[in-house]
């Protein structure tokens, strides 16, 4: 048996180039005692995997030069050698990699049921983005009913949920997007109140448009001038979720700050930062109640799917031309 492997064989400066990486194709070895064999259908695709190509100090160490890359997957288990807790036919998410198989004794491995809801939402909106947007808004951000909701990358798979949920909880919801595309999605399917076009229009005007009574929580995807900008518009006691900085990923200059941390200080307001492997212990009920809220009707997911591990790279720097909608998957399965 044949697996196909990406491998990252540099580090980038700046956006990453396709021959950052390259695809292997290598023998899958026998099981030991103890392990499973996975069959990987789908890779998440996330903007933290450009972080986590730097060789610099982070919440989780760098993919090492040599090594498969990292991403979260999903698959089903096709063979198991004295495995006390997978067993064959088990589907099961985790950080499989960007590969067709993967031997695992089953440590960070979750099962999911196919049966309640597909495979790719199982590392979409019940994966890491969908935990991160629960537990960065309502634990961090502490979203409460009434609230003015501000979310940066409004489209994306950490976005679009937050936004959902901030509705679900009674909370006015304002999404920062890209393109007439994203905009009517957040707007017409997702039923935010309001919308700001980062790409044809002044993010600057259409906050004051759009939230003319301050913000109470804004969530930040993308960093940058975008985050500068929201600071100007906090309402006293106001909460910045720092969930990530897309805008910044691929630098070759110095992160852009903000200038404008004053209004932290004159509104009482704080700026914190969040990891999503900090709320683990917690992830199973959020997990419950989100597919609660997806059987309900309430909460929608939306994958956008690309095929085969060669097209990695393209499918990749949907991350950040924001040509996409929802979460970015890729199938790998043949």
């Amino acid at each position: 048996m044949i697996n196909k492997q990406l491998i990252l064989v540099k580090r980038p400066v700046g956006l990453p180039t396709s021959d950052t990486w390259k695809l292997e194709a290598n023998p899958v070895p026998e099981l030991a005692e103890g392990q499973a064999l996975v069959q990987q259908h789908y890779i998440s695709l996330d903007p933290a995997m450009r972080g986590w190509l730097n060789d610099s100090k982070s919440y989780i160490p760098p993919v090492g030069i040599g090594e498969v890359m990292r991403a979260g997957s999903v698959g089903q288990v096709i063979a198991v050698n004295q495995n006390p807790t997978l067993a064959v036919g088990d589907y099961v998410s985790g950080n499989g990699g960007v590969q067709q198989y993967v031997i695992t004794e089953g440590k960070g491995w979750f099962k999911v049921d196919p049966s309640l809801a597909s495979l790719p939402t199982y590392i979409g909106t019940l994966g890491m983005p969908g935990q991160t947007a629960y537990h960065g808004l309502l634990d961090v951000g502490q979203a409460k009913a009434g609230d003015v909701v501000l979310v940066s990358g409004a489209a994306g798979a950490v976005g679009s949920v937050v936004g959902q949920i901030a509705k679900i909880k009674g909370c006015k919801v304002v999404g920062i997007a890209g393109g007439p595309q994203n905009i009517r999605y957040i707007l017409d399917e997702l039923g935010f109140d309001g919308a700001i076009d980062y790409k044809n229009e002044d993010v600057r005007a259409g906050l004051k448009r759009e939230c003319p009574e301050g913000v109470d929580v804004y969530f930040d995807n993308v960093g940058g001038e975008i985050l500068n900008i929201a600071l100007t518009r906090l309402r006293f006691k106001a909460r910045v979720v720092i969930c990530g900085a897309i805008s910044q990923y691929n630098n070759t200059t110095p992160v852009v700050g903000p200038s404008n941390y004053m209004s932290l200080l004159v509104n009482r307001a704080r700026m914190e930062g969040m990891v999503v492997f900090d709320y683990a212990k917690n992830y199973g009920a959020a997990a419950r109640e989100m597919a609660q809220w997806i059987q309900e009707g309430k909460l929608k997911t939306r994958e956008d799917i690309y095929e085969g591990i060669e097209n990695f790279y393209e499918t990749f720097l949907r991350l950040f031309t924001g040509e996409k909608m929802g979460k970015l998957v890729l199938k790998v399965i043949q």
